[in-house]
């Protein structure tokens, strides 16, 4: 038996309206990748943050090696061997590798042997940087990199990843993995949070659900099926999504030889994009993170202005529409970047819902907000697509990253778009989760709409698209039908091939 590095007993955090952890108790044995497993909203997240110190319980005690563990703040936690690597990176992109590092120490060396450390630690384990390249040069693979890496240089005993391999190519996966072992081998403690059961499968030893806020089970993952471990995330059978036999209609949204320069000092440029959308048609468009999916989506969406005649939808020319007149006519987006993009983190469910929905809802009239209707059209969102929260009026930053992106998507599904785009539809949300909103979009394209969806997830596309388009480096190749195309085909279509040819 392994000695027991984390004990965890009885751990329960309320907030009002919600108990996120109720009388949590489980082990983390020394050198063990555990892996903790729940939906959106199960209390994985405030788990974790009581583990380094950002939430203090309510109730409960913590050990580490058999001494009391109570981190007031992560700088405690960090002092006694828990190190995090989050799901939303904290870099600053004009800041150098090492400077981004150095941030992070608490009393970081010289330059010169700061840097050296970071070549040589990077190394050995197998993520290679260079210390003095700009964060915002670098891929999201590589961003994840220096998370790692500063983690690492604090030789932690625990390290906890939340939703690690969410923008990494599966090469990168493979690195990822095999770094995670080794830290295994030498003894460090590994705390795995996803929603990639195949992943946890392959990776995990022990795996830990949490349901409701309480644990529900602990189980060997590597005897389960990803199916049955969904299930128990659940409580019950899992539904996968379903397409139906669609027949492709009239071309309704078409983009010619669409150019554009880089928005920011760190983004890509657009190079000569052409693409035509049929009625039904779900358009899944692949590429690793960084390659133009934000600047394809907001030149779609209206947040860009192009040439007019560069996009038409039914022959209209609509490129220099603003976001408004484009939803006006049925063309809705659903941008990744959930709080603070597709979402106002501060303003409640039924405010959310007017800024996009005021116009194809008719949620004004004679110039006043109609906000009883708005807050009708939020609980049919929250009711539809079973968005865990108190209820209308709680605040977009109050839910759980799962939670707002299943209102997002929703949100814009029930306004009968006649075009929708969305960013990474189901990134960060839960296997059940993502089967509805897998089934909204095929629903939605079944009913006549045409669907865009950009998503690093291959699974995903190969699952609903009945097309497929790769983006890389700025440029889209052209559109082939998924039946036709093989994993091997579509990564190397991901690599560039299409634009090479």
């Amino acid at each position: 038996m392994s000695k027991t590095l984390l004990h965890l007993n009885g751990l329960t955090k309320t907030y009002p309206g919600v108990i996120a952890n109720d009388d949590v108790s489980f082990d983390i044995a020394a050198g063990e990748i555990h892996a903790l497993l729940g939906e959106n909203g199960a209390g994985k997240s405030t788990l974790v943050k009581m583990i380094y110190g950002l939430v203090r319980p309510d109730h409960g005690t913590m050990q580490m090696e058999g001494v009391s563990f109570v981190p007031a703040e992560p700088r405690a936690a960090r002092a006694v061997g828990v190190a995090m690597v989050f799901q939303h990176f904290s870099l600053f992109e004009a800041l150098s590798v090492a400077e981004n590092i150095a941030l992070g120490m608490e009393n970081p060396p010289k330059a010169n042997a700061l840097s050296a450390r970071i070549t040589e630690v990077s190394q050995s384990y197998g993520l290679p940087l260079d210390p003095e390249r700009l964060v915002g040069d670098l891929s999201a693979g590589e961003r994840q990199r220096v998370e790692i890496i500063r983690c690492l240089l604090q030789e932690p005993k625990l390290l906890i990843m939340d939703e690690p391999t969410s923008v990494l190519t599966p090469q990168e996966v493979t690195t990822l993995f095999t770094t995670l072992r080794k830290l295994k081998d030498e003894g460090t403690s590994i705390l795995y949070i996803s929603h990639k059961l195949e992943e946890i499968r392959a990776l995990c030893e022990t795996a830990t659900i949490l349901r409701g806020g309480k644990k529900v089970a602990t189980c060997d993952p590597r005897e389960k099926s990803a199916r049955d471990l969904a299930e128990m995330m659940v409580g019950g059978k899992l539904n996968l999504a379903e397409s139906k036999e669609t027949t492709l209609g009239e071309v309704v949204l078409e983009i010619s030889d669409l150019s554009l320069p880089p928005q920011s000092a760190f983004g890509t440029s657009l190079r000569n994009i052409s693409l035509r959308l049929h009625r039904g048609e779900i358009l899944g468009i692949g590429g690793v993170a960084g390659n133009g999916q934000d600047e394809l989506l907001a030149c779609m969406s209206g947040e860009v202005i192009t040439t007019a005649e560069a996009i038409q939808l039914n022959g209209l020319s609509l490129g220099h529409m603003s976001p408004n007149e484009r939803r006006t006519l049925g063309v809705l987006a659903a941008p990744e970047e959930r709080l603070g993009h597709a979402a106002a983190p501060d303003m409640s469910l039924t405010e959310n819902a007017m800024l996009t929905a005021m116009t194809r809802k008719s949620l004004s009239k004679s110039g006043f907000l109609d906000w009883p209707r708005a807050k009708d059209f939020a609980e049919q969102v929250i009711k539809k697509f079973d968005v865990r929260t108190p209820g209308p009026q709680s605040a977009a930053r109050s839910l759980s990253g799962g939670n707002l992106q299943k209102f997002v998507i929703g949100r814009e599904v029930l306004q009968d778009p006649s075009v929708l785009i969305v960013n990474q539809p189901t990134w960060g949300v839960d296997a059940a989760a993502a089967a509805d909103i897998r089934q909204a979009l095929l629903d939605l394209a079944a009913k006549g709409a045409s669907v865009i969806v950009i998503s690093q997830d291959l699974d995903e596309l190969m699952e609903i698209s009945t097309s497929f388009a790769a983006l890389n480096a700025g440029r889209l190749s052209a559109a082939r039908p998924m039946a036709e195309l093989s994993l091997d085909e579509i990564g190397l279509l991901l690599g560039g091939a299409d634009a090479a040819a």
